[in-house]
Formats: C-alpha cells, sequence, structure tokens
C-alpha cells in the first residue's frame, strides 16, 4: 500500500477536465489525486461489438488521458466490474475519499452505494457533486417538497430559478495545471487506456457527427427545429450524456441565443429529475394502470417497423434514418413512436428497447420519459387521443419530402411496400382501445 493518502477522483458521465464539479472539489484539497476511469463491464457486456457510443467513449477517454498527460499526470484506466476494482484500490492505496459527480440512474445510484459502502469500510469517504445537471435531484420540487409531475409548472421554478450570474464554472482547468510539478498533483498511473478490441469491440461504422453548439445554430432552432431535412440542431445529446461538454456551457449559450433550445435542456431535467424520483419507470409505466393495457403481440409488425418497411414514407424515412446514423430527428421520434403505440399498439417498452440499442446519443431518463409520453402512460403525457397522422406531419415539416427522398428513395416506385395498416382504421382502433381501457374499473 502507498504511504501517502490520496483522493480518487472517478470520472463517468464527465469526461473533461475543463468546469468539472468534482474534480475542481478533489484538487481543491491539495492531496494527492489519483484521476481514474473505469469500463463497467456490467454495462459493455450488454452492448452489440460495434455499438458506436462504445467507440465515442473510448475516444473521449483517450483524448482525456492525453489531456492528463500534458499535466505530467496519467488517468488510470480499468475495465471491469467497479466493486472489485475498488477493492483492489483500496489494498493498493491509502485513500482518505472517493469524489466522483453524481450520476440520477438506477443502476447508478445502486452501484454508488456499494461503492460508498467499501470506501466506509476501508474508513474513506465517498463524495458526489451536481455536475450533468443545473438542478438535480431535490432542487425543483413543489412548495410542499413533492417532485413535479408536469414539464410546465416544472419548468416555470426552473426558468425563475435560473440565472447565468448565479452559475458556477467550476476553475478545474486551472487547478490542475497549478498542481502539476507540486507534491498536490495527480499520481502516476500503471494502468494505460485498453484498446477496443482488449474491451470486446471494434471501431463503429457509425460516424458520430460534429458537435454544433454554436450560434449560428441556436439563434434560428425555434424556427429550424422541426424540418427533418435540415441540418439545424446542435447534436449535443451525446456530449451532455457523456459530459463531454459542460452543461453549464450550455445553458450559457442557450441563455444568451435561445429560450426556445433552453427549454430542451429543461425537458432534460425534468425527465432526469421523474428518473430519480421514480426509478420504477425504467421498466414500468408511471401510471401503472397502463400494465395492464391490452397492447397488441404482433412480431411481424415490429420487425416492419424497425425496418423501416410500414408503407408510410415518414415513418420508414425515421427508423431509416435511425438504422443507418444511429440518430433521428426529434421530430421523426414522435412520429414513429406515436405509430408504434397507437396505429399498431404494439407495447412502448419495445420501441423504448430498440431505441437504447441504436441512438448513439441514448439517454435513459430522457428515451423512457419521452417513449411513456407518446404512449399516454408516463407524467404530462400526451393525452390518449393524440394519435399523430403521418400524411399530416409529412405535409407541415417535409413538404418537399426531402427528408424522405433521402432516406427512402424507392418511395415513388412499385417497390415501395403498400401501407401495413389504414391509417383511419388504425386510429379508431386505438382510440376505441383506449377509450375501453380509460372507462373500465380496475
Amino acid at each position: 500500500m502507498s504511504s501517502s493518502p490520496v483522493i480518487i477522483f472517478w470520472f463517468r458521465r464527465d469526461l473533461r477536465i475543463d468546469d468539472n464539479h468534482g474534480l475542481a472539489e478533489a484538487l481543491k484539497s491539495h492531496s494527492q489525486v489519483l484521476p481514474i476511469f473505469i469500463f463497467d463491464s456490467d454495462i459493455l457486456n450488454s452492448l452489440e461489438q460495434d455499438d458506436s457510443r462504445v467507440t465515442f467513449l473510448h475516444g473521449a477517454v483517450e483524448k482525456l488521458a492525453e489531456e492528463f498527460k500534458t499535466h505530467h499526470s496519467q488517468l488510470q484506466v480499468f475495465h471491469g466490474k467497479p466493486l472489485k476494482i475498488f477493492e483492489q484500490l483500496f489494498e493498493k492505496h491509502k485513500v482518505s475519499a472517493v469524489y466522483a459527480n453524481e450520476d440520477y440512474e438506477p443502476y447508478a445510484i445502486t452501484r454508488d452505494e456499494k461503492i460508498a459502502a467499501v470506501a466506509k469500510r476501508h474508513g474513506a469517504e465517498f463524495r458526489t457533486f451536481k455536475d450533468h445537471v443545473i438542478f438535480g435531484k431535490t432542487d425543483i420540487t413543489k412548495d410542499d417538497g413533492t417532485p413535479y409531475k408536469v414539464y410546465t409548472p416544472f419548468a416555470k421554478r426552473w426558468l425563475a430559478k435560473f440565472t447565468t450570474e448565479k452559475l458556477p464554472s467550476y476553475p478545474s482547468a486551472k487547478l490542475l495545471r497549478e498542481h502539476s510539478g507540486t507534491g498536490g498533483k495527480p499520481t502516476g498511473a500503471q494502468h494505460p487506456v485498453p484498446s477496443l478490441k482488449e474491451l470486446g469491440f471494434w471501431p463503429s461504422p457509425i460516424p458520430v457527427p460534429a458537435l454544433r453548439i454554436h450560434h449560428s445554430v441556436i439563434t434560428p432552432y425555434a424556427d429550424r427545429r422541426n424540418f427533418m431535412a435540415l441540418d439545424a440542431t446542435t447534436k449535443i445529446g451525446l456530449h451532455l450524456r457523456f459530459g463531454t461538454e459542460s452543461v453549464r456551457a450550455a445553458a450559457r449559450l442557450a441563455h444568451k441565443h435561445s429560450e426556445v433550445w433552453l427549454k430542451e435542456l429543461v425537458w432534460r431535467e425534468f425527465f432526469s429529475a421523474i428518473l430519480f424520483h421514480f426509478p420504477h419507470t425504467v421498466n414500468e409505466p408511471f401510471d401503472e394502470k397502463f400494465k395492464k393495457f391490452p397492447y397488441r403481440e404482433n412480431a411481424a409488425d415490429l420487425k416492419r417497423w424497425q425496418e423501416g418497411q410500414t408503407g408510410y414514407p415518414i415513418v420508414d424515412a425515421g427508423m431509416r434514418e435511425l438504422n443507418e446514423t444511429g440518430f433521428m430527428h426529434n421530430r421523426a421520434r414522435m412520429i414513429v413512436g406515436s405509430f408504434l403505440c397507437k396505429h399498431l399498439l404494439l407495447n412502448w417498452k419495445l420501441g423504448e428497447r430498440y431505441f437504447a440499442a441504436k441512438l448513439y446519443d441514448f439517454d435513459l431518463s430522457s428515451n423512457v420519459g419521452n417513449w411513456q409520453w407518446v404512449a399516454g402512460c408516463g407524467v404530462d403525457a400526451a393525452p390518449y387521443f393524440r394519435i399523430f397522422s403521418p400524411a399530416a406531419q409529412t405535409k407541415r415539416f417535409d413538404k418537399a419530402q426531402e427528408y424522405i427522398k433521402r432516406w427512402v428513395p424507392e418511395v415513388d416506385s412499385s417497390r415501395y411496400p403498400e401501407p401495413m395498416v389504414d391509417h383511419e382504421a388504425a386510429r379508431r382502433r386505438a382510440l376505441v382501445a383506449y377509450e375501453k381501457f380509460k372507462t373500465r374499473k380496475i
């Protein structure tokens, strides 16, 4: 065991040196700081070997490791089960504390509780800090302390509480520079970044587009965001998910250039808060009576939806964009979600899990929240009688069919399938099913 006490700083969904709350707190302690990252085998083992998120994550960790080298330090990178790795770290080092930034997903909360117990057993603290959201946990609640279940009052209180003047920017990069070459600098490491192959993966063929967080994209966002043929969004979701960009920097830019884009960040925090307060929503509907909703079971219908062969061009364009690029325009996400849940009457969980496997910008709370919203079984859900018309959505948001023709080039040919359901018939079927369900006694 090393003789000098160290603070372990554990990178998770905060893969940057700049404006990193927990890292700043660790460096302010003037103790030796041991920076680590763990490729969690419990998570990785459930993913495909060419998963685009793993490729992105691996590149982000490599970049982070290179940044530490410029400060005469080295990021220690491990692959395995976090609990086992921390047991080994406590045996090897005299650890006074483990610092990390908060994560509100159910798996992460359970994992952190176990690590905190190990730390306590070894006489060390386990401290976490708010970093990947502006307001987290119980920061935005009703006057009686209970969580909001409706977006509008949540957003109203969030926006009332938000000011850029009081928004902190943590000097983690400056502190790291100051610690370089001193007794308090991060300690050296013997665990370099493993290759993708060593992790059991290979590079994804799906390229992740460049981040476009710039006023030229954000300022016209409100007018352009719904038109699927336009490249009019920032592509920031993935970067907020892994923390390669600071949400505080994003909020400052949004506050300056676009209230509509700022409200997208509020939606993200609303769903994050819902998942924290109601963790059962990962697998079950928030509205528990929907456990008994009479969803259809039809593997062939699900397959046609997944493959973009429904016969509805705007639906198929969205699904093919997802399958080919790992991304889908947000307007298309609502359209294809409504089609699965309402036109086909298939369980929202089938769509949520398919998106979870395919989206490179997948975020658990937003994915679950949005799917339950469109299915009518979540918090502040779309009313059951809201059924997106593919034709009307096309007319409003892809009138020239640029988006459709990009992803469904055979749309006007005999090779394109007939609609798998009639819109009006499917709409009536859904309304009858929901109305019967809503009025029955449970």
